[in-house]
């Protein structure tokens, strides 16, 4: 979708699916509360923690989650939200460049590891003996977009360093994120991904058959930063609350590793 232009509250909603994503009744009851731009990979723990929130009868986040690459160009854009949470430092990076950050905010907030995922019940062995270029290269890989998504960034990484990038380069299937290249193992469309390890904790559909290791790509950190739009007077206190001990908790409880 492009963007020219401004892009308010209103227009943000609508434009990439937060009122689908979001409970019942969330997006009437969202005046004044924090709109958080978080990473795909995050659904079901920045979910956990926006509930958490609410709890204390604080109004509850809206939570958009897209690639951050989406993310990063719909705040370039001129996205009228509160909360940046990046699957990487270089996306955070090009925010911070363009001046669209609150200074002190920006703080390092979780770490992930790279899994190798196949549909759950698949047959033949993919243990550890099996090299990776060749348990990976006889048919399609799926992978987020490794030109532009930190999970794909990460894969790539990884694969170039265990030396089984060109034995896959030509098969890969690109997701738009995340969460598009574990769908396309669910679905059978690959017979393999390369995904977050909690992604593939967070699915019922396929099973986790190799750690990939967190030496072979630069390390996975999710930085979280409040924006210079941001409106909503809860912003502030519920970016404390996600780095402190009780929200850092919640995305423990998810599979993410403190850092």
């Amino acid at each position: 979708m492009t963007i020219e232009g401004r892009i308010d509250r209103r227009a943000l909603l609508a434009g990439i699916g937060v009122a689908a994503m979001a409970p019942r009744g969330v997006v009437a009851a969202a005046v004044g509360a924090p709109l958080v731009l978080a990473a795909a990979s995050l659904q079901e723990s920045m979910t956990a923690a926006a509930d958490a929130w609410a709890r204390k009868g604080r109004a509850r986040p809206v939570c958009s989650f897209a690639a951050s690459s989406a993310l990063a160009r719909q705040i370039a854009a001129g996205a009228a939200a509160d909360l940046f949470v990046s699957a990487d430092e270089p996306w955070m990076d090009d925010v911070e460049k363009r001046g669209l950050i609150v200074p002190g905010t920006r703080a390092a907030f979780l770490g992930n590891r790279l899994v190798v995922v196949r549909p759950k019940g698949a047959r033949g062995d993919a243990g550890p003996r099996v090299p990776l270029a060749r348990l990976l290269g006889g048919g399609p890989l799926a992978l987020a977009d490794p030109d532009a998504v930190p999970a794909g960034r990460y894969a790539r990484a990884s694969l170039e360093a265990l030396g089984a990038w060109d034995a896959v380069k030509a098969r890969v299937v690109r997701g738009e994120s995340v969460r598009a290249a574990l769908a396309f193992v669910e679905r059978g469309a690959a017979p393999f991904g390369i995904v977050y390890a909690t992604d593939a904790r967070a699915s019922t559909r396929v099973e986790m058959v190799r750690v990939l290791p967190d030496s072979s790509h630069p390390p996975i950190r999710y930085p979280l930063a409040r924006l210079k739009a941001s409106a909503s007077p809860d912003a502030e206190p519920f970016r404390r609350f996600l780095l402190g001990g009780e929200g850092r908790a919640i995305f423990r409880r998810f599979g993410f590793l403190p850092l």
